[in-house]
């Protein structure tokens, strides 16, 4: 499952240069995470590093794009073979 920021985001900037991926930028209000290019740090990191370096919690699972760990290890597969 991708990750999604809410709209509690501070745009504190810190997420953003934790993505291994670039999947995180700037949007219109808020960060934003694209994502056919998150895979919740799968093949980087034990845990997704946005979510750790986040102050205010609100980076979460994206309902919208789920995922399993095979299919977010084939997404990092994929994007890392490039």
């Amino acid at each position: 499952m991708a990750l999604i920021i809410t709209d509690e985001c501070i745009n504190c900037d810190v997420c953003e240069p934790e993505c291994p991926n670039g999947a995180i930028s700037q949007g219109d209000e808020t960060y934003v995470i694209n994502p056919d290019l998150c895979t919740e740090c799968v093949g980087h990191y034990e845990t997704s590093q946005c979510q750790e370096v986040c102050p205010v919690d609100c980076i979460q699972k994206d309902p919208a794009h789920e995922e399993t760990p095979e299919q977010l290890q084939a997404k990092f597969e994929r994007i890392t073979a490039g």
